[in-house]
């Protein structure tokens, strides 16, 4: 079996208004300028992800929680991979995160999880056991798991990059 490829990434920076609900918060520009500059990086990693790749249809997935900062946040990573909503990563913990994660198809290689602090600060920390010393908005971190998505727990993913914007 193929080692497959997790990005975690933290949306974006995000505005706050009298009144929004917390779902409905807008990416700041400057948050949407670093979603765009995340997404350049993230296809350097992770090259399956590129727009006009020759990998299969089911190279790569985008799950995402349903918050409009999480969606912009994905729609600006502009990954060539489908995206799907799912609505326990939303205020999900480290163990939702993982449910979420154990329901991918066995064929997908890479998955890239876009969600929210604290649930995708310390999903990283478990899967890795790496001490990050923050994972701000923008934030992603790119994982490497040599396990089948079904059996991804704590201590099975290697920290390949992070980075912090």
């Amino acid at each position: 079996m193929s080692a497959r490829t997790l990005v975690v990434v933290r949306h974006a920076k995000a505005g706050h208004a009298p009144g929004l609900p917390d779902g409905e918060r807008p990416l700041t520009a400057g948050g949407e300028r670093d979603a765009r500059a995340a997404g350049e990086e993230i296809r350097r990693f992770v090259p399956g992800l590129t727009t006009g790749r020759t990998a299969g249809p089911t190279s790569g997935l985008v799950l995402c929680s349903p918050s409009v900062r999480t969606r912009r946040t994905a729609e600006l990573l502009s990954l060539d991979a489908p995206l799907e909503i799912e609505r326990d990563i939303y205020e999900a913990y480290p163990d939702d995160l993982l449910g979420v994660l154990r329901r991918t198809d066995g064929e997908i290689a890479s998955v890239v999880l876009v969600g929210h602090n604290p649930g995708v600060h310390e999903l990283v920390a478990a899967l890795t056991g790496t001490r990050l010393g923050g994972f701000p908005p923008g934030a992603y971190a790119v994982i490497e798991l040599d396990v089948p998505w079904e059996d991804v727990a704590p201590g099975t993913g290697r920290l390949v990059h992070v980075s912090r914007t």
